[in-house]
C-alpha cells in the first residue's frame, strides 16, 4: 500500500500550477527535425545515438505533473518507508489519555502531508519548466520520454519576445542532448541511481513523538537559522555525513546540465538564426522569477539547479576552448572521468587528469 497520498499530490499540484495560456504544439510534425537535431548532437559530442529516440510529446501542466509524480514515486515511497521504519524502532511513550490508535492516524496524516508537499512542489515547478527528458532512475525498465510543456513555451516566448518555434527547437536540442548523454554513456543511469540509493540508505528521517514534542536547544536553533540563511536546508535533512555524497551528485548533474547548455549553443549555431538573442533572453527568463518563487526555490534547493546550468556550461565552454569537443567527450567515458566540484573551477586540472592528448 502506498505511504503517500498520490491522488492528493496530483490535485494539489494542479491547483497550484494553474492552466497557463492555451497553446497547441504539434509534436509529431517536429519529430523529423528532432531526428536531425539528434544526429547533429551525436556528431558534435561523439556520443552514440540511442537505438530509438523517444518521440516528442507536447503536454500541459497537469500532464507534466502526472509524469513527474510517477518518476518521483519510487524515491518518495522509499523515504516514507524509512520514516515509518525508523519511527517503529524507537517508539515514544504516549502521554496519558492519548488514543492507542494514534500511530495509525499519524501514518495516514503523514501520507496526506507528504502528498500535499510533493504536489505543491510539482505544481510550482510545472509553471516554469519548458522541456524535460523524463528518466526514471530507480525504475530502469521504464522508457524515457521527451516532454515539451506547451503553455510554458508559449508564455516564455511571449515574455522573452522571441519566436516560439525557435525557442521550441532550442529547448528540443537541450532535451535531446540528455537522451544522447544517457545512451552514449550507458553507465550514467546506474551511477546516478546508485548514489541516490546510497543517499537514501543513510538518510535519517525518523520523527518520533518525543522528537516532535521536544523543544530544540538554543545552539540547534542558531545552527538551523545559519543554514537557512545560506540556503542549505538540504544539509539539515541529510546531515553532515551525507553532504559530501550530495556534492558528488551535484557535480554529476552540473556536467549533465552544463553539457546540454553548451551543446544547445554549439548545435543551435548551425540551425537557429536568433541564437544570440535566444541565449540572452533565456538567461533573463531564468533570472526573472519574483521574490516568492526565489524564496521557495532556495528552500527547496532549486537554486542549486540554476547553478548547475552556469557552472557546468562554463566548464564545458572552457574545455572545448582549450582542447576541443573531443576532449570534452572524455567526461562520458567512465564515472572516474567525471569532473569533481573543484575541477569545475579549474578545467585545466581536469584535462591534465584525464589525459586528453
Amino acid at each position: 500500500m502506498d505511504r503517500i497520498d498520490w491522488t492528493l499530490a496530483q490535485r494539489v499540484g494542479e491547483l497550484i500550477a494553474g492552466t497557463g495560456p492555451a497553446e497547441r504544439i504539434f509534436a509529431e510534425a517536429a519529430q523529423p527535425l528532432a531526428e536531425d537535431f539528434a544526429k547533429r548532437v551525436s556528431e558534435y559530442t561523439g556520443l552514440a545515438l540511442p537505438m530509438e529516440l523517444p518521440p516528442l510529446e507536447a503536454v500541459d501542466r497537469p500532464e507534466w505533473i502526472a509524469a513527474n509524480l510517477s518518476s518521483m514515486r519510487p524515491l518518495m515511497e522509499k523515504v516514507a518507508e524509512r520514516m515509518q521504519h525508523n519511527s517503529r524502532k524507537a517508539p515514544a511513550k504516549l502521554p496519558q489519555g492519548w488514543a492507542l490508535g494514534l500511530p495509525e492516524a499519524m501514518r495516514v496524516a503523514s501520507g496526506l502531508m507528504l502528498g500535499a508537499q510533493v504536489g505543491a512542489m510539482a505544481g510550482l515547478l510545472s509553471q516554469r519548466v519548458l522541456g524535460q527528458y523524463e528518466l526514471e532512475l530507480l525504475e530502469p525498465s521504464t522508457s524515457p520520454r521527451l516532454l515539451l510543456v506547451a503553455p510554458n513555451l508559449a508564455q516564455a516566448a511571449q515574455r522573452m519576445q522571441v519566436q516560439r518555434d525557435e525557442l521550441l527547437n532550442w529547448v528540443t536540442i537541450h532535451e535531446i542532448t540528455h537522451a544522447i548523454q544517457f545512451s552514449g554513456a550507458p553507465w550514467l543511469r546506474g551511477h546516478l541511481a546508485a548514489m541516490i540509493e546510497e543517499l537514501l540508505d543513510g538518510l535519517d528521517v525518523s520523527v518520533s513523538l518525543r522528537q516532535m514534542l521536544r523543544l530544540p536547544s538554543a545552539g540547534e536553533v542558531r545552527e538551523l537559522a545559519d543554514l537557512l540563511r545560506r540556503g542549505e536546508v538540504l544539509r539539515v535533512a541529510l546531515g553532515r555525513d551525507r553532504w559530501l555524497l550530495l556534492e558528488r551528485m551535484q557535480a554529476t548533474m552540473s556536467l549533465i546540465e552544463g553539457h546540454a547548455e553548451h551543446v544547445m549553443d554549439a548545435v543551435g549555431a548551425e540551425v537557429l538564426p536568433s541564437l544570440t538573442r535566444l541565449r540572452g533572453a533565456l538567461q533573463g527568463y531564468r533570472e526573472s522569477a519574483g521574490l516568492p518563487w526565489r524564496i521557495v526555490a532556495r528552500l527547496l534547493g532549486l537554486d542549486m539547479k540554476m547553478r548547475q546550468y552556469d557552472v557546468g556550461k562554463r566548464f564545458c565552454d572552457e574545455v572545448v576552448a582549450q582542447a576541443g569537443p573531443q576532449a570534452l567527450s572524455r567526461a562520458w567515458a567512465s564515472p572516474e572521468n567525471l569532473p569533481t566540484a573543484a575541477e569545475f573551477e579549474a578545467p585545466h586540472a581536469w584535462l591534465e587528469r584525464v589525459g586528453h592528448n
